[in-house]
């Protein structure tokens, strides 16, 4: 074999060897260097929040964080002092304001006419009660530990104590003069009004028992027993767990026409399983969460949409806060 014949096998292999190498080169960018893209998302649930209509303090809790609790448990238990003194009162009144009315509308007798004098001593001892309540509590807010409504509510109280103890002494002058026929009428309708005042009073006080008006589980008791807290403070969160559902937040060019009605499954680490999921939301999440491109080679701007899937039958054991993964 000639020098020039070697050197030819030579420079063919080297060749060869070159063609091999880019071959596997370029294999490797288009296999091996494309990751595949994952979307991860995230199981969330329905929130109820337990809050009262009166400010008042804690005075016990019924349940835990974790409890699965039914419509009408009870959960906690407030404490109102203030609407607690405006409840007697008002069923004093009542019982004074309906002896007055039926003795206007039986007739005066002497017997009768000491009762209203009684009744009508008993009206300004309930307002003597009502004014030091409110001083009292003016009092507190001027240090500010109570709320202006609060001191609104005692000078009404107050107020209305007022308004009784000035009823009772005309029906007291009515009894000992004789009750005409639009006397008793109006005798009539106060003691209507003060059964109104009374059953007022008392649906207000129901806020101090707070039970479940939904089922789930307690997922956070925010106050401690003995704590103050304020109108409308949340008491604590009922997770919904039959109103579950998955959230993935994806640029536009992964959505491959994804829209609402359809199903996909997606991968529960927690479980090591698949779950089927039905779209039930789509929605552009704004400016703020823009994918900005960095190249001028054709690159541009994607948005991001968040997605709600919802499971499309009950899965055992799905909790709020597990790991969604779609490849």
């Amino acid at each position: 074999m000639s020098d020039k014949t070697q050197h030819n096998n030579i420079l063919l292999a080297v060749v060869a060897l070159v063609a091999v190498v880019v071959l596997v080169g370029m294999i490797g960018f288009f296999t091996l260097n494309k990751n595949e893209e994952i979307i991860q998302g995230e199981i969330e649930v329905s929130e109820f929040r337990v809050a009262s209509k009166l400010p008042g303090r804690v005075v016990e809790i019924r349940v835990k964080e974790g409890d699965y609790v039914h419509v009408g448990d009870t959960l906690a238990i407030l404490e109102v002092p203030e609407a607690t003194a405006q409840e007697k009162v008002a069923e004093a009144t009542e019982g004074a304001v309906n002896a007055i009315s039926n003795m206007a509308q039986n007739g005066t007798r002497e017997e009768m006419i000491q009762a209203a004098y009684q009744v009508y001593q008993t009206a300004v001892a309930a307002a003597d009660v009502a004014k030091a309540t409110y001083t009292r509590v003016q009092n507190l807010f001027d240090e500010g530990v109570v709320t202006a409504q609060k001191r609104d509510e005692a000078f009404a109280a107050f107020k209305a104590t007022e308004a009784q103890v000035l009823a009772a002494k005309s029906q007291y002058e009515m009894a000992k003069n004789g009750a005409r026929s639009e006397e008793k009428q109006a005798a009539k309708k106060q003691a209507d009004a003060a059964k109104g005042a009374v059953e007022l009073i008392r649906s207000v006080l129901k806020e101090t028992v707070q039970v479940a008006t939904v089922e789930g589980e307690v997922s956070a008791v925010y106050p401690k027993v003995g704590e103050l807290v304020g109108l409308g403070s949340p008491i604590m969160s009922i997770a919904m767990l039959d109103d579950m559902w998955g959230t993935f937040n994806i640029r536009e060019d992964q959505l491959e026409g994804m829209k609402v009605g359809d199903t996909f499954t997606a991968y529960l680490p927690a479980f090591q399983k698949d779950i089927e999921l039905k779209i039930s939301h789509v929605k552009d999440e704004g400016s703020y969460a823009t994918w900005k491109a960095t190249k001028a080679n054709g690159q541009y701007d994607l948005k991001t949409f968040e997605v709600k899937a919802k499971p499309t039958k009950p899965f055992e054991g799905l909790r709020p806060g597990m790991t969604l993964v779609v490849k």
